[in-house]
C-alpha cells in the first residue's frame, strides 16, 4: 500500500519526478543486480538495474508507518452501530476523558453520554474504563485491543440507526410529469428506439452492439408450466432448500401461482442472505413475508428441498476446494 501511494505521488508530482530522474542518474554507475553493496539476485543489463532503482525507491522506508512507544492502536466498536473502526491512534499519556474526546469525532456521542470498556483480541472485558482521570496506559492496552463505547443517551445522534440506515434518509422524488419534462433522458431515448422497432429492448440492442443476432424469450404460454416439478414441493412449505444456479440456501414459503409474472407455477423462497428481489410481495400482492431483498420467486426446476441447512459464512472456503 505504501508503494502505491508513492508511485501515484510519484506521477502527479513533477519535483518528485524529477528527483527519481536525478536519483536514476546518480545511481547508473552501481553494478547491476547491486543495491547498496547488497545482492539483489536480479543481475542484467541497465534496464534491468533502472527496475531496481525504482523499486528501492517506492518501497522505501519513509517512517511514516512508525509509531513511538506510546501510541496503541486499538479498534473501536459502539453499541449504537455496526461499523467497526480500526487501527485508532492512542497515546498511552491521554487521559479518559481526552480519550472520549477522541472517540466522539468518530462516533458522533456525547462525551458525558460514553461508557467505554476495554477488550482482548478475543473480546473479553479486560476492565471498565469508568475513571476519566486515568490514564489510558493504567489498563495497559495492547495493539489490536478494543475499546467499546456504550452510549447512554436514548436521544443520541447515533440512536435507531440514523447515523447508518440510509432508509431513514428523505429521498429526493420526481414525479412522472417532472421526468417526461426533461431532456435526454433514458426514457425519451427508449421511447425513441420503440417508436424506430417495436420490438427493441435493451437486450436486443447489447446483442447487436456485440455483433451477435439476437434471439427473443419464448413467451410461456401454458399455464400449468412445471406443474410436475411444483407438485413436488407443494408440502414443503417451512423446509429448507437450495435454489440453483448459484447455491443460495433459504426457506420455501410458498408454492403457486403468481400475478404479475409469467405463466405457471412459482416457488417463493426466502434466502438466508438479502441476494432476493423483494419481501415477499409482486406488485403489491403479498404471499408470503420477509425482510426486503431476502425473498425471491424461483421456478420449481431451479430448486431443491432437503438437508440445507444454514451456513455460518457463506463466504467461507470449503475444504474440498484449492
Amino acid at each position: 500500500a505504501r508503494a502505491t501511494r508513492r508511485c501515484a505521488a510519484l506521477a502527479r508530482t513533477p519535483h518528485l519526478r524529477a528527483d527519481f530522474h536525478e536519483a536514476l542518474s546518480a545511481r547508473a554507475s552501481r553494478p547491476a543486480g547491486v543495491v547498496d553493496g547488497t545482492m539483489t539476485g536480479y543481475d542484467g543489463p541497465i534496464k534491468n538495474q533502472d527496475l531496481l532503482n525504482l523499486r528501492e525507491y517506492v518501497t522505501a522506508d519513509t517512517g511514516s508507518l512508525n509509531k513511538a512507544d506510546s501510541t496503541v492502536l486499538l479498534m473501536v466498536t459502539h453499541s449504537n452501530l455496526k461499523a467497526r473502526f480500526m487501527e485508532i491512534r492512542f497515546d498511552r499519556y491521554m487521559t479518559v476523558a481526552r480519550v472520549k474526546e477522541k472517540l466522539m469525532t468518530h462516533v458522533g456521542s456525547n462525551v458525558s453520554t460514553m461508557r467505554l470498556s476495554l477488550k482482548d483480541w478475543d473480546g473479553a472485558l479486560v476492565a471498565p474504563m469508568t475513571d476519566d482521570s486515568k490514564m489510558l496506559g493504567y489498563f495497559s492496552p495492547e495493539d489490536g485491543w478494543t475499546i467499546h463505547i456504550d452510549d447512554t443517551d436514548a436521544h443520541s445522534a447515533s440512536a435507531g440507526g440514523w447515523l447508518e440506515d440510509v432508509s431513514k434518509v428523505k429521498k429526493y422524488e420526481m414525479s412522472d410529469e417532472k421526468y417526461n419534462a426533461r431532456e435526454n433522458t433514458y426514457r425519451q431515448w427508449k421511447n425513441e428506439q420503440l417508436a424506430k422497432d417495436p420490438t427493441w429492448c435493451l437486450e436486443k440492442a447489447m446483442a447487436e452492439r456485440r455483433g451477435e443476432t439476437w434471439v427473443p424469450k419464448q413467451t410461456i404460454e401454458d399455464d400449468e408450466h412445471q406443474s410436475l416439478e411444483a407438485s413436488a414441493i407443494v408440502d414443503q412449505v417451512g423446509n429448507r432448500c437450495e435454489v440453483n444456479p448459484g447455491g443460495k440456501r433459504g426457506v420455501v414459503m410458498f408454492v403457486g401461482k403468481v400475478e404479475g409474472l409469467p405463466k405457471g407455477w412459482w416457488v417463493g423462497v426466502q434466502f438466508d442472505e438479502p441476494v432476493g428481489k423483494n419481501d415477499g410481495a409482486v406488485k403489491g400482492k403479498r404471499y408470503f413475508t420477509c425482510a426486503d431483498g431476502y425473498g425471491s420467486f424461483q421456478r420449481p426446476a431451479n430448486v431443491k428441498v432437503g438437508d440445507y441447512p444454514e451456513e455460518d459464512d457463506p463466504f467461507a472456503e470449503s475444504e474440498d476446494e484449492i
